[in-house]
């Protein structure tokens, strides 16, 4: 059984039904019926058009839930209209899919949640548990989702970016990135590695719009998904960045990811995803932690700082700014933002033990275990505390 495969299919096949005119939450509804029928079916014998099979199945699957509803009456030309079965049609309803699971009346776990279903063709199970909340919960999370979206309707043509790179959809593209950058982030829990499924979507949305924050967002993506393996040890403790052994980096992944972020800074649209791109960039860059670019990368912040005004940006600057003027220059920057800012007390404490403070550091790293949002954060902080702590006993 082809568990790729289908997980391929799925949203160009819900595509298709939408734009026949099934409303997204039946549709959706017959898609994951049809999938549960070619998993029963297929390892006996798999149909020569994949495709076709699930169009054909998925489409009867709704046109017998339309045919028990009560509201059968508004749907009659859909029943009495069935397409003769066949090779499936070669328009991929994909990107449409992408943004209408960007609905701006999602909230952002919903969109998540039903991306990685719509689009994703994973198993509300397998969301659950990724997420790590009741299958239940998920259900009615990706329900209501539907709910929301199915009045919206899906055009049959091409998404066409309008002035200023927004499409002509309910979600825009920058919605849409935010949503598969979400689902990255999420990393790997349960059955399902949420980070590389993530990479899998965003390579196909780029192979299906041509637009350099797309092609931003996979660098950046395929950068950090580069340093995996060594941002943990072997006991499950955090590896911070100037400690990894580099030589466990994927050198391939690298080479991707900077290859098609040149290509998108070659177009001069910058956006915050090649920004933040070109910061992994040239940390993958460097032989060493010595001999890192901190200068550049100062540079880069500046940029994205100009982009998105944020003050996590502006934080992470503030060490940027500490490596490569001085950790004193990195606490001006830092006291310029609000010490209510999450990793603010941890980034501080860094900045003093770099500039020779232990006392100041041990404390300020307690106090950030204290506030740190997960425990493998939590035990490095306080692991950090400890040393600076025995350190200036001996």
């Amino acid at each position: 059984m082809n568990e790729a495969l289908l997980r391929s299919l799925t949203p160009s096949v819900l595509g298709i039904l939408v734009r026949r005119g099934a409303d997204f939450a039946a549709a959706e509804d017959a898609v994951q019926d049809a999938l549960v029928e070619a998993v029963r079916v297929w390892p006996a014998e798999q149909p020569r058009d994949p495709k076709g099979w699930l169009v054909t199945v998925a489409w009867r699957k709704f046109l017998d839930a339309t045919r028990a509803d009560a509201a059968r009456r508004r749907r009659e030309d859909l029943v009495d209209e069935e397409p003769a079965p066949g090779p499936a049609p070669a328009v991929d309803d994909t990107l449409q899919l992408y943004f209408l699971c960007a609905h701006p009346s999602l909230t952002p776990s919903s969109a998540v949640a039903l991306t990685l279903r719509a689009v994703g063709g994973l198993t509300t199970r397998q969301i659950a548990q990724a997420y790590l909340v009741p299958e239940a919960t998920m259900a009615q999370r990706i329900s209501r989702a539907k709910r929301t979206v199915s009045g919206v309707g899906v055009s049959p043509a091409h998404a066409k970016p309008r002035a200023g790179g927004r499409f002509d959809q309910p979600g825009d593209v920058a919605t849409v990135l935010r949503v598969l950058y979400l689902v990255f982030n999420e990393g790997y829990s349960g059955d399902v590695d949420l980070a590389a499924e993530a990479i899998r979507l965003t390579r196909q949305l780029a192979a299906a719009i041509d637009h350099p924050e797309v092609a931003g967002l996979l660098a950046l993506m395929l950068l950090h998904h580069a340093r995996r393996a060594a941002r943990t040890a072997p006991d499950g403790s955090l590896v911070p960045l100037a400690e990894q052994d580099r030589g466990r980096w994927d050198t391939e992944l690298i080479a991707e990811g900077v290859q098609v972020l040149q290509a998108a800074l070659a177009r001069d649209r910058l956006g915050e995803f090649q920004a933040q791109a070109a910061i992994a960039a040239l940390h993958a860059d460097a032989p060493t932690a010595e001999e890192t670019d901190w200068v550049q990368i100062v540079e880069w912040y500046d940029e994205l700082a100009r982009l998105t005004d944020s003050p996590v940006v502006r934080l992470n600057r503030a060490v940027a700014v500490g490596e490569a003027d001085g950790p004193r220059a990195g606490l001006a920057a830092l006291a310029t933002l609000d010490a209510s800012l999450p990793r603010h007390t941890a980034v501080a404490a860094y900045l003093h033990e770099r500039d020779g403070d232990l006392a100041t550091a041990a404390r300020l790293y307690a106090e950030a275990a204290q506030k740190a949002p997960n425990l493998a954060e939590r035990n490095h902080l306080t692991r950090q505390a400890a040393r600076l702590n025995a350190d200036r006993r001996h």
